[in-house]
C-alpha cells in the first residue's frame, strides 16, 4: 500500500487516484530567468523518480510541468540585458527568454531527465488565463483597479489550509509588497498593467500581463482539468503560491484543486537556501561536469525527499565513489554472464524472483518506496543485493540474471542512466572486467567496514551508526555459530546471538531449510 506524505492534511495517506490507473500530476516548473542550480535539479529529479515509481506500481503517469517565460524576474534580466547590448527591452526580453529556455532543455539532457509531452509556456496560455480572470470577477472573487486585477483572499474562506495559517496571522512576518490599489494587503494580483517598454497582451482589463499565480492554476486546468491527483513543488512554494493557486482554483470550479500536496526540501550550500537570487548557486552543468549526472542523483536520494538537503564537494566526491561501486559490480556480473545464452536480457516478467534472497529484497525495496518514497533506504537495497550476490559461492546463471533484473528495476526507477546502460553491456574486453578479489579490496578503500559497500560519510547520510557497523568477517562468524546452536537446538543462546547482532545494527531473517540472511538496519530517517 503506497502511503504519501499530503502537505494539506499534515499526515501520510493512503494514495489511490482518482480513477485508476490514471494519475494526474502537475509541478512547478523553473522561471527562465538564468542557469538552473542544482536545487532545480532537486526538484526535477524528485518528481521524474516519482513518476517511474508510479509507473512501476502499474500507473499510467500524465505529468505535466510548466515553464514561467513571463515573471518580473524575467523581466528585470531582460532590462540588464537591453541596457548592456544597448537593444530594445523587447528584443531583450525575447533574447533572455530563448536563452533561459535553450539551456533548461540542455540541462534535462545532462541531467538525463526525459522532457514531457505537456511542458507548456506561460506565454502559450495568456488567452486562458484572461478567460479564467473574467470568470473570477464575475464571481465576486476578483476586482479591478485600473488596469489591474487583484484576487480578494477573504472571499475564499479556506484560505489558509495548505501552509495552515489563518488570514490575520498571515501578515506577521510575511514580506508583502505595498500596493495601494489593493483592497487587502493580501489581496495578489492576477493582471499586472503594462508599464513603460514591458511586455503586454491585450485584455479586457487593459495591455498588461498575467500574475505569477494565475499561470499554475490555468495550465494545469487546461492540460490535466479541474482536479488533479498529485500537485508538487519545493516548500517555498507553499505560501503564498500554492496557496493562491488553491484560492483561485477552488473558487473557479467549486472542487479540490489537488487531492495530494507533494513537497520536497530546499537545497542549501553553507546552510543556507540555494538561490539565483542569492549569488550562491552551482549550476547544474558545473556540477555534472565536475561529478557526472548519476553521482548528482546519488547525491539526492541519500536524503529524503521532505528533508533539506546540503550541498557539498565532500558528499559530492562520496556519491562519486559509489556511483562506481555500483558500476564495479555490474561489470562483474556481466562478466560472470558473458557468453552465456540469453544474457542480454535484464528486464524480468512480473515482481517475482525464483531466488528467495532476492524476492525478500524486492519486496523490502517496494516496502521503502512505498513509505513516502523512502529513497535513502530504498537505494541501500542496490547494496545489499551486491552482499547477496557475493555471498554465492554457485553463481548460477539464473540467479545472476534474476539479480542483475532485480538491480535493473531499482536503478532504472532511479533513473540512474548510465548504470543503466552498463548494466545493458555484456561484452568486455578481460582489461575492463575486475576480479571479484579487486572489487573487494576496492570497497574496502576510504575506510568502508561493511558489506553492502558504502563509505562512512554515506553511512551517516543513510542514518547508520558507524560505532555499530561490523566487518563482515565477524558477522558471518557469528551467522554461522547460530545457525550452529539452533541445529543443537541451543535456541536461547541463538537468540543471544540474534539480539546481540540486532543491537549493532545488523538484521538476521531465518529462511526456509535453515538458512538465515543478514542485512544492515537503517536507522529511521526524520521526515518531517
Amino acid at each position: 500500500m503506497l502511503r504519501i506524505y499530503n502537505t494539506l492534511t499534515k499526515k501520510k495517506e493512503e494514495f489511490v487516484p482518482l480513477s485508476p490507473p490514471q494519475i494526474k500530476m502537475y509541478t512547478c516548473g523553473v522561471t527562465v530567468y538564468d542557469y538552473c542550480h542544482v536545487g532545480h535539479g532537486r526538484s526535477l529529479y524528485i518528481f521524474e523518480m516519482i513518476r517511474r515509481y508510479l509507473t512501476h506500481k502499474g500507473f499510467k503517469v500524465n505529468l505535466v510541468r510548466n515553464i514561467t517565460d513571463i515573471d518580473d524576474k524575467i523581466i528585470n534580466k531582460a532590462k540588464h540585458w537591453a541596457k548592456r547590448e544597448n537593444i530594445s527591452l523587447k528584443k531583450a526580453f525575447d533574447e533572455v527568454r530563448e536563452c533561459y529556455i535553450r539551456s533548461y532543455y540542455e540541462d534535462l539532457q545532462r541531467l538525463e531527465i526525459p522532457s514531457l509531452s505537456n511542458e507548456p509556456l506561460a506565454t502559450g496560455c495568456i488567452p486562458e488565463m484572461i478567460d479564467f480572470i473574467s470568470h473570477l470577477i464575475k464571481k465576486g472573487a476578483a476586482y479591478q483597479r485600473g488596469n489591474n486585477v487583484y484576487f480578494s483572499v477573504r472571499k475564499f474562506s479556506q484560505y489558509g489550509k495548505l501552509s495552515g495559517k489563518k488570514i490575520d496571522d498571515l501578515y506577521a512576518g510575511v514580506r508583502i509588497e505595498v500596493d495601494p490599489l489593493k483592497e487587502d494587503t493580501l489581496d495578489f494580483a492576477l493582471w499586472k498593467a503594462k508599464k513603460e517598454d514591458e511586455p503586454f497582451w491585450n485584455s479586457p482589463f487593459g495591455e498588461g500581463r498575467p500574475g505569477w499565480h494565475i499561470e499554475c492554476s490555468v495550465m494545469a486546468k487546461k492540460y490535466l482539468g479541474e482536479v488533479l491527483d498529485i500537485h508538487g513543488g519545493g516548500k517555498d512554494l507553499i505560501f503564498p503560491h500554492h496557496e493562491n493557486e488553491i484560492a483561485q482554483s477552488e473558487t473557479f470550479t467549486g472542487k479540490p484543486f489537488s487531492r495530494f500536496w507533494i513537497h520536497h526540501g530546499l537545497l542549501t550550500i553553507n546552510r543556507q537556501k540555494m538561490a539565483k537570487s542569492l549569488g550562491n548557486f552551482i549550476t547544474l552543468k558545473e556540477a555534472i561536469d565536475t561529478y557526472s549526472a548519476d553521482a548528482l542523483k546519488i547525491f539526492y536520494l541519500t536524503t529524503h525527499y521532505r528533508n533539506q538537503l546540503d550541498f557539498s564537494s565532500v558528499k559530492m566526491k562520496e556519491s562519486q565513489r559509489v556511483e562506481e561501486r555500483i558500476l564495479v559490480f555490474i561489470r562483474q556480473m556481466n562478466s560472470w554472464l558473458r557468453g552465456k545464452e540469453g544474457a542480454e536480457e535484464t528486464k524480468s516478467k512480473g515482481e517475482s524472483f525464483s531466488d528467495e534472497r532476492l524476492q525478500t529484497l524486492y519486496q523490502r525495496f517496494i516496502q521503502f518506496m512505498d513509505d513516502d518514497f523512502n529513497t535513502p533506504q530504498g537505494f541501500s537495497v542496490i547494496f545489499d543485493i551486491i552482499r547477496v550476490v557475493n555471498q554465492k559461492l554457485d553463481k548460477e546463471e539464473r540467479f545472476l540474471r534474476e539479480a542483475k533484473s532485480l538491480v535493473y528495476k531499482i536503478l532504472d526507477i532511479f533513473s540512474l542512466e548510465r548504470t543503466v546502460r552498463e548494466l545493458k553491456e555484456v561484452s568486455f574486453s578481460s582489461g575492463e572486467v575486475l576480479s571479484l578479489d579487486s572489487e573487494k579490496e576496492f570497497f574496502k578503500e576510504e575506510g568502508v567496514k561493511e558489506t553492502v559497500g558504502v563509505g562512512k560519510e554515506f553511512n551517516l547520510l543513510l542514518g547508520r551508526s558507524p560505532e555499530k557497523v561490523l566487518d563482515e568477517k565477524e558477522i558471518e562468524e557469528k551467522v554461522r555459530y547460530r545457525e550452529r546452536l539452533r541445529k543443537e537446538k541451543k535456541f536461547v543462546e541463538a537468540d543471544a546471538i540474534r539480539k546481540e547482532l540486532e543491537e549493532k545494527g545488523i538484521v538476521l531473517e531465518d529462511q526456509r531449510g535453515g538458512k538465515t540472511i543478514w542485512y544492515v538496519k537503517k536507522r529511521a530517517v526524520n521526515r518531517d
